[in-house]
């Protein structure tokens, strides 16, 4: 009995394999890109938005409430 070590030679994936590989990390990379951009245009859009409705406020708006107490007893009576 001899003792001789074989060279092992690593064991390669067909290349249709690696294109599908490829393709499907392809897909999955544009995906995650596309809702990081979709996530980005909706919390900025929606900060503009709470930022442009600050900006339109006049005077008056901070003193709306200011004559208003809470509704009591309206219109009871015989």
């Amino acid at each position: 009995m001899s003792i001789e070590a074989e060279p092992l030679t690593p064991c390669e994936d067909p290349p249709e394999v690696e294109k599908r590989e490829l393709k499907a990390l392809r897909v999955i990379t544009w995906f995650s890109v596309g809702m990081a951009v979709a996530a980005l245009g909706i919390f900025l859009g929606a900060e503009l938005r709470s930022r442009s409705k600050f900006k339109r406020r006049t005077p008056y708006d901070f003193y709306t409430n200011a004559g208003e107490q809470q509704a009591s007893e309206f219109g009871v009576g015989i």
